[in-house]
Formats: C-alpha cells, structure tokens, sequence
C-alpha cells in the first residue's frame, strides 16, 4: 500500500465510520474500484483506533464522568443505581456478544463475509432495516432509561456489523430507535458501546501488521489512522446535530443505491467479488 492510498483509505474511513453506511464496506469498494489490494480486515480495524480516538476525544467529559461512576459502583451498592454507573456497565455487557462472535467468526470475517456480492446484499438489506426503525421510532426515551435488556439487544445489533456492510452505529442505532429511543440517545450510545469493541480489535490486528501478515505497512496505517481520526472528529460533530432535526432518510436511500450500484458493477464484470 502506498502512501497516497493510505490517505484516500483514511478519508473514507473517517467519512464513513460514523454515520450508518458502513466503513468497512466502503474501504472494501474503494480499494476495489481504485484497482487496489483489498486493505483487509487488519487494517480497517486499525484505522478505526484512530476513529475511536475521536470518540475519546468528543466524549471525554462524559467517559470520564461514566468511568468516576463505574468505578465507584464497584465497592458502593448505592452508586448501582447512578445513571452513569449503569451505563458504563451496559456499554460492557453490551460489548459481550462482538466480542464473542468476532473471535468465533474470525475466518469469514477476514475472506467471505468480505465478497462484494455479501457487501451489496448487507447495504440494501440493512438500509431498509433503518428505514423502518427510522419510521417506527417512538423518539421517546433518553439514554437514562436504558435497560439492561436493551443494553444487550443493542450489543447483538452491534455484533450484525462484523458482516461489513450493515455498519456498526447503523445496526446499533436501528436496535435503539425500535426500542423506542431518541436518535441523539441512540448514536450516542453507538459511539459509547463502539469504543471497547474497536479498541479491542484494533489493538488484537496489530500483531497482523507487525508479523507482516497483513497486505499493508506500519507507516501508510500509522497515516490512515491519523487522517481518520481527524476527519472522524468533524464528523461527529456533523451528526449529532444532524440528527437532532434531520430523519435517516438520506443515508438510507444512498445505501440503497450504493448497493445497487455494487451489483451493476459486479454483473457488468467491472469489478470483482472476491478480495
């Protein structure tokens, strides 16, 4: 991977990880219509340490307020009950299932679930989940009032995104706004329960990359996960006040679209399935 690669895959990453239309599908489209090697699954979890950090960054008074609160529930039963204690743990019981199902799914994560006729597939599919959980939302409950059931039910959701194309906050947020959550509780929570999972397997992909296992070098990564972040950040911003007023409307029509275009380019024999 050469270094101007490297930047235009961290644009992407930072662009897309965020919003609900899957970055690993479009690092995986990206590479395939620029004729490049396929990045792999190694390197999109490595830039998204860089989008994550973002996330630490724009929350920071929030996690530190949740982690003062968790910490403290450990040895005070009264602090249980804190909203900010329950939180930090249903972020955890929440990251259970990805965690799980991402060391039992491992190998089709890396190969088959990484086919471009599985990525058009997860772009519709999903895009009409969102449609409908966008339509059907109550709008209704803060983030306080999340439960322990919907802490789990949302983790599972999250889990959907080791397929690349149903996207991360995508299915995390679909899962929340059926629950009957608001759409600013419901991408914050994406952006909280995101962080030990990406963290998690950011840091377990390194070995790839240090061992030379993986398609891509130390430096190019190193400057695609710093461009994510960076781009990550804006977006963020971008979308909490977004999604204050706006619908997912937008975003589920462009993954309608950028599924059916999959599909053409695919029939046509433009660009290829396989990794």
């Amino acid at each position: 991977m050469g270094w101007g690669e490297a930047a235009v895959l961290g644009v992407v990453q930072g662009l897309t990880e965020f919003l609900p239309i899957s970055s690993s599908a479009h690092l995986r489209i990206s590479a395939e219509l620029f004729g490049w090697e396929d990045p792999g699954a190694a390197f999109t979890a490595v830039t998204q340490l860089g989008t994550e950090t973002a996330v630490l960054v724009y929350f920071a008074r929030d996690i530190i307020r949740i982690l003062k609160a968790w910490f403290r529930s450990l040895t005070d039963k009264e602090m249980r009950s804190d909203p900010d204690a329950r939180l930090g743990w249903l972020v955890l019981v929440g990251t259970l299932p990805i965690g799980v199902l991402g060391l039992l799914l491992q190998h089709p994560i890396e190969s088959a679930f990484r086919s471009l006729w599985v990525i058009g597939a997860t772009l519709v599919g999903f895009a009409l989940v969102l449609g409908y959980a966008d339509r059907v939302a109550r709008n209704a409950k803060p983030l306080e009032k999340l439960t322990l059931r919907d802490g789990i039910i949302c983790g599972f959701a999250q889990a959907l995104a080791l397929v690349p194309g149903v996207s991360r906050s995508g299915g995390t947020i679909s899962a929340a706004l059926l629950l009957g959550y608001r759409r600013e509780a419901a991408a914050r929570f994406s952006f909280l329960l995101a962080i030990p999972a990406v963290l998690a397997s950011g840091l377990f992909e390194l070995k790839d990359i240090a061992s030379g296992e993986a398609p891509v070098e130390w430096g190019p990564t190193i400057l695609a996960t710093v461009i994510a972040g960076v781009v990550g950040f804006a977006v963020i911003a971008w979308f909490l006040r977004y999604i204050s007023k706006g619908s997912f409307r937008p975003f589920v029509v462009y993954r309608i679209l950028l599924g059916l275009g999959v599909f053409a380019l695919l029939g046509a024999g433009v660009i290829s399935a396989q990794p």
